[in-house]
């Protein structure tokens, strides 16, 4: 089994396709106004954006979206006016992160793990 695609939930469309873009994903379903999908530049993942009426209460969900070299991605975002709420740091799981919301207030972490992604040094075996 592999993971193909995340669907995250927004109000606005014609306003959050275009932040996405700006975060580098491209644009390959655009089925107005109810539905988008975009592949990552990376790899195979896609990522899609689906209409609803409410969005969900609460923290809602949390993407996480790998960049090789996370620091120059996110100077090169910040350069484009995206707004972080916290810029690249080392966390204490071996990750360097940053933190943004969607304009729907989705929350998403651009992240550099290398080997301790799926290799931390807790992992259990078996």
């Amino acid at each position: 089994m592999n993971l193909n695609q995340i669907t995250a939930p927004s109000s606005n469309l014609s306003k959050t396709i275009p932040f996405y873009q700006t975060l580098g994903l491209r644009l390959i379903v655009h089925s107005a106004p109810h539905y988008a999908r975009f592949v990552c530049p990376d790899g195979n993942a896609t990522f899609s954006l689906h209409l609803v009426k409410e969005l969900p209460k609460g923290e809602g969900i949390y993407v996480y979206f790998e960049c090789d070299d996370l620091d120059k991605h996110v100077e090169a975002l910040v350069e484009k006016g995206v707004h972080f709420e916290e810029l690249p740091n080392d966390k204490p799981w071996l990750w360097r992160e940053a933190r943004l919301k969607d304009p729907d207030g989705n929350q998403l972490i651009l992240y550099h793990a290398g080997k301790n992604r799926v290799n931390p040094p807790w992992r259990i075996n078996g």
